[in-house]
């Protein structure tokens, strides 16, 4: 079992930038690929950014260049930088853990293959 908690979200100006984080409970934190999704009012989920085990990430194309995914198994938190922020960023964004660790980054974009879920923090980018 897995406990995921995020934080760092509120509110900020667009072409600001904040950082997230997810909190994890259990000894095994550095064998999860991890993931970032977001989900806007009335959309759905939809993908940002995965990291590996190993270290390989992937990402969004609406998302790269300007978040940056990262991990530190020894404090059993995973970390989202978002950088350039605009108005469409406005979302829920969670975090999620998967045990499944698949041979690519590119498997890691569908949420169904995690099995563990954070509640969620908000990010608010104001025009």
């Amino acid at each position: 079992q897995v406990q995921l908690v995020e934080s760092g979200g509120g509110l900020v100006q667009a072409g600001g930038s904040l950082r997230l984080s997810c909190a994890a409970s259990g000894r095994t934190f550095g064998t999860y690929a991890m993931g970032w999704f977001r989900q806007a009012p009335g959309k759905e989920r939809q993908f940002v950014a995965s990291i590996r085990w190993i270290g390989d990430t992937d990402y969004a194309d609406s998302v790269k260049g300007r978040f940056t995914i990262s991990r530190d198994n020894a404090k059993n938190t995973l970390y989202l930088q978002m950088n350039s922020l605009n108005p469409e960023d406005t979302a829920f964004y969670y975090c999620a853990a998967s045990s499944r660790n698949p041979s690519s980054t590119s498997y890691l974009r569908n949420s169904a293959l995690y099995e563990y879920w954070g509640q969620g923090t908000q990010v608010t980018v104001s025009s």
